[in-house]
């Protein structure tokens, strides 16, 4: 049994067009298809710039460095 895993937009016409393997070719296969939808938030989020997700523009130049604790540091154990 072979898998595949793909994304794709599906068009107003509701047809979805996969390309099989050349292996596959003059052959009877059982096809099973399982769906889920993309959530868009997360479509969204994935190119939200960083003040539109609630950070600062210069919210690292503000961070960074600003630690007053301790030293952070790596223990090596010998």
């Amino acid at each position: 049994m072979e898998s595949m895993k793909i994304k794709t937009h599906i068009g107003n016409d509701k047809i979805l067009k996969i390309q099989i393997p050349d292996e596959f070719a003059n052959e009877e296969l059982e096809i099973v298809i399982v769906f889920q939808r993309i959530a868009e938030k997360s479509l969204q989020s994935a190119s939200k710039t960083p003040e539109e997700l609630g950070y600062s523009r210069r919210f690292l130049e503000e961070v960074i460095g600003s630690w007053e604790g301790e030293p952070l540091g790596l223990k090596i154990n010998d």
